[in-house]
């Protein structure tokens, strides 16, 4: 049995930290420079492993330079990938990430090469009745709905990073149980002016068991009728990149063992700070007695925020 089971994007990523955005139509020379697996799902899935929970990933990639990379990274993340399919002679998902090291911002370019959709077969369906949380990205749709299908039916929670405002997403929220949309997702997908009014939106329509809306360096808040925010730890930024994917791994993870949401989203607010003071998405995830002691530590001496503040700070 695993606590999570995924089904997303899994993407090579070449990192170069700048030390300002460059030009168009002009050369940069970058500075320190790494590759690295990524994708929200396979991140979230890699950042639970490192805090001791069970995970497997349904997915698909290439047999080239990028899917052997993220194939070898996963199983040393400590993800089960015998519901990976490797296809041979395909291109795998990759992006090339700019990381500006004066503002702490992140710029992503990213492409879906020419793999195919994840199709789901008996195994993959077992996988999912087996797991205690299935993860979503909004990537291999139909594979995604399929899945949440078969959660629902078996009494398997359904988690969603609502990430991307892709088309036909919606199709999904009426199977997720945990609804954790970023700012931006949760604005352009009700067309409300502010996040309050975009989480009681959601809320109102699809009655999530739980509803985050994540808010970047503001932190964010959990809805459930009421705004409730999570602690924000400042730290000096050396990669935000995967932050969020972070966020949602750490989250998930604290909640399955019993946690309340709004204790689950501290712990996750403090993981995903301490990932975002080194270079690197899932090298620089802590393990969960660091994190612990990061909020012991940043709560005694007052290093924690809460930012009342929404929209317009």
């Amino acid at each position: 049995m695993y606590d999570i089971v995924g089904i997303g994007a899994s993407l090579y990523d070449t990192l170069m930290v700048v030390h300002q955005m460059p030009e168009e139509d002009t050369k940069m020379l970058a500075g320190r420079t790494l590759g690295q697996g990524g994708g929200p799902c396979t991140t979230a899935l890699a950042a639970a492993s490192r805090l001791g929970a069970g995970t497997a990933y349904i997915g698909v990639m290439g047999d080239d330079a990028a899917g052997v990379f993220m194939m070898r990274d996963l199983k040393e993340h400590g993800v089960d990938t015998r519901y990976c399919l490797v296809k041979k002679g395909y291109l795998s998902w990759m992006s090339f990430i700019l990381l500006n090291e004066q503002t702490g911002s992140r710029t992503c370019i990213w492409s879906k090469g020419d793999v195919p959709e994840v199709e789901l077969g008996a195994q993959e369906a077992e996988a999912i009745r087996n797991a205690r949380v299935l993860h979503l990205d909004g990537n291999h749709l139909d594979a995604a709905l399929a899945g949440a299908v078969i959660a629902k039916q078996s009494g398997v929670k359904v988690s969603m990073d609502a990430g991307g405002n892709y088309p036909g997403v919606e199709r999904l929220l009426p199977y997720v149980d945990l609804l954790i949309p970023s700012e931006e997702f949760a604005l352009k997908f009700t067309g409300a002016q502010d996040a309050e009014a975009a989480a009681r939106q959601l809320y109102g329509e699809f009655h999530p068991e739980v509803l985050i809306i994540t808010q970047g360096s503001r932190g964010g808040f959990l809805y459930d009728g009421e705004v409730h925010r999570y602690p924000v730890f400042p730290v000096p930024v050396m990669d935000s990149n995967g932050a969020g994917d972070v966020f949602h791994g750490a989250f998930i993870t604290a909640y399955l063992e019993g946690k309340e949401p709004e204790e689950a989203a501290a712990f996750a607010s403090a993981v995903s700070a301490l990932k975002c003071s080194r270079l690197g998405g899932r090298r620089s995830v802590p393990d969960k007695q660091t994190a612990i002691q990061f909020m012991k530590q940043r709560t005694q001496t007052g290093g924690a925020v809460l930012h009342a503040g929404m929209e317009g700070e």
